[in-house]
C-alpha cells in the first residue's frame, strides 16, 4: 500500500512527506514552538530548514535521474526522522547537513562534466561552510578528493581548487571575526570534540532503533553496490559519491560528541537514496511493505519501552 502510492513522483507525496516531517517536527518542539518570541522564531527557523531539505533531496535526486520515476526517496527521508526526530532540535546540525547535501549536490553534477571548476569549488566552499557549524563536517571533503579522482584527476588546476574554496571559507571567517569580535579566530569557531563513549544507546529505545537503522544499511549498501555495474556508465562515480557519503555519515555519527540520535542526521540524504534504489529492485511487493514497516512501527515501539 506504502510504497504503490509512493511508486510514482507525484506532487501530492512531496506534500505527505512534508505534512509528517511537519507534525513530527511540531511535537518535538512544541514547547519551544510557544514559547517566547524569540524561541518561537528560531524554531520557526528550524522547521523551515527541515522542510527544505526535504525538497532538497527531492530536486537532487529528480534532477540527477538518481532513481527511477518515484518518491522513494524523500518517503525514507522523512521516516528516518520519524526515527530519529531528535534532529529537528540542534539548528547548527540542520544547517551543517544543508550545507553538505549542497556540496553533495554540486559533486553530483559533476558528471555532466560542464562547469567542473566551478562546482569543485563551490563543493569545497559548502564543506568549508558546513565545518564552521558543525566541526566534523570537515571530513566531508574526502567526497571532494574522490570526485577527483573519477573526473579529473589528470588536472592539476582542479586539485587545486577545492582547497581553495577552504581558503574562501577561512578568509571570510578572519574578516567577520576582525569586524564584530577584534579577534582573528576564536575557540568556538571549531569546536574539535569527538568521543567513543557509546553508554547513551544502551537502552532498549536506541538498540531497537539502531539495529534496524545498520540492518537495513548494510543490506541495501550491499544491494546498492551489486547494482551499480548496470546503471548507466555516465551517473556511475555519482553512485558511488552517494555511497561514500553514506560511509562518511556513519564515521560522523561514531566519533560525534554528542550520542542522542541527532549525530546520524549527515545519513539521512545518502541511505534515502540507496534505499530508494534498492526497493525500485524488490520484486516481492509484500517485502517491501514489510520493510518500510518497519521504519514505521520502530519508533512506534520504542516509545512504549
Amino acid at each position: 500500500m506504502i510504497t504503490s502510492i509512493f511508486s510514482k513522483s507525484k506532487p501530492i507525496n512531496f506534500i505527505f512527506v512534508a505534512v509528517y516531517v511537519c507534525l513530527l517536527f511540531v511535537v518535538t518542539n512544541y514547547t519551544l514552538l510557544f514559547s517566547d518570541l524569540n524561541s518561537s522564531l528560531a524554531t520557526l527557523f528550524k522547521w523551515a530548514v527541515t522542510l527544505f531539505l526535504v525538497f532538497l533531496i527531492d530536486f537532487i535526486v529528480s534532477k540527477n535521474n538518481l532513481t527511477q520515476r518515484n518518491s522513494y526517496a524523500i518517503m525514507t527521508f522523512g521516516l528516518l526522522f520519524g526515527m530519529f526526530p531528535e534532529v529537528m532540535k540542534h539548528t547548527n546540525l540542520l544547517l551543517a547537513n544543508l550545507f553538505i547535501i549542497f556540496a553533495l549536490r554540486r559533486l553530483i553534477s559533476l558528471h555532466s562534466n560542464l562547469h567542473i571548476k566551478k562546482k569543485l569549488f563551490d563543493a569545497a566552499f559548502w564543506i568549508a561552510l558546513a565545518a564552521l557549524f558543525y566541526f566534523w563536517s570537515i571530513l566531508f571533503f574526502a567526497l571532494v578528493i574522490v570526485a577527483l579522482i573519477y573526473h579529473s584527476q589528470n588536472d592539476f588546476k582542479n586539485v587545486i581548487i577545492p582547497f581553495m574554496g577552504v581558503a574562501t571559507v577561512i578568509i571570510l571567517l578572519l574578516v567577520y571575526n576582525i569586524i564584530v569580535d577584534d579577534v582573528y579566530v576564536k575557540p568556538s569557531n571549531f569546536k574539535r570534540y569527538a568521543s567513543l563513549d557509546f553508554t547513551a544507546y544502551n537502552s532498549k529505545e536506541n538498540i531497537l532503533k539502531f539495529t534496524v537503522l545498520f540492518t537495513s544499511y548494510v543490506w541495501t549498501l550491499i544491494y546498492y553496490f551489486k547494482n551499480i555495474p548496470d546503471k548507466n556508465k555516465k551517473l556511475k562515480p555519482s553512485y558511488f559519491l552517494i555511497a561514500w557519503s553514506s560511509i562518511i555519515a556513519i564515521l560522523v555519527a561514531i566519533i560525534a560528541p554528542a550520542k542522542n540520535g541527532s549525530e546520524f542526521l549527515f545519513l539521512f540524504a545518502p541511505f534515502s537514496i540507496i534505499m530508494a534504489n534498492y526497493i525500485e529492485v524488490i520484486s516481492e511487493r509484500w517485502f517491501k511493505e514489510v520493510f518500510i514497516a518497519l521504519f514505521i512501527i520502530v519508533p512506534i515501539i520504542g516509545l512504549m519501552l
